[in-house]
């Protein structure tokens, strides 16, 4: 699946035409809040994205995405009518894997995307998870427990990545409410307890992997004993 950030309604239409016609399956947005609300639901293989859009700009959606664990190795594309070489600079600064002016061409846009999803899947070939039953590839929004296909929503997955990448380290509910929602605990919050519940529901069987440390927070890869499950 492409996505497609752009606010011009003909180029939006056109490139999803496109694609949906080249082999591929494409999806645009007119606006960063529609974007934001589809991520929530399925992260794409690769995104196109227009600079000025008028809600939120894409360079602001570029470092959002580069901060996150999940979509830190999503390929993007910027699509943009600014063509100095100081803008390309800041795109690649900020994460871009590639850079388009407007106006382009279809065939030179599919070109370009068959080149940088082929790069990406090499580079992301080794990145993965493995944690008993359960295996998690960041890079292609994928989990398996017992090899079926885990379903989850974005910040489940956010969640579970973190938990992750620092294994064998508790994470306090404060330090998961700031990596995956960006806002400090309040000492009422009940944000990651409803999502480690729902998260540990859909591992089934590795649902112990995510251990509770009373008073403190959550882990995975730890030693101790479960508890609070």
């Amino acid at each position: 699946m492409i996505y497609l950030v752009e606010d011009d309604e003909n180029i939006r239409e056109l490139v999803v035409y496109t694609l949906n016609n080249s082999g591929f399956k494409a999806q645009g947005f007119h606006d960063a809040k529609s974007f934001w609300a589809q991520m929530d639901k399925k992260i794409p293989d690769l995104l196109l994205l227009d600079i000025m859009l008028p809600d939120e700009d894409g360079l602001s959606i570029l470092k959002k995405l580069r901060q996150s664990v999940i979509t830190k190795s999503l390929p993007i594309m910027m699509l943009t009518a600014k063509s100095s070489e100081y803008d390309k600079v800041i795109g690649f600064d900020n994460g871009a894997d590639d850079y388009l002016p407007k106006p382009f061409g279809m065939m030179e846009l599919l070109a370009r995307i068959k080149a940088l999803l082929r790069r990406t899947e090499k580079e992301s070939a080794d990145d993965f998870y493995q944690v008993g039953t359960l295996y998690v590839s960041p890079s292609r929004h994928k989990v398996t427990v017992d090899g079926e296909k885990v379903n989850l929503t974005l910040k489940e997955f956010e969640l579970l990545c973190f938990l992750l990448a620092n294994k064998g380290i508790v994470k306090t509910r404060d330090q998961i409410l700031n990596k995956i929602w960006d806002y400090s605990f309040d000492g009422e919050s009940r944000t990651v307890d409803v999502h480690i519940r729902t998260l540990r529901q859909k591992l089934g069987s590795a649902a112990d992997l995510i251990e509770t440390v009373r008073g403190v927070g959550y882990i995975i890869g730890d030693d101790n004993e479960k508890i609070d499950k």
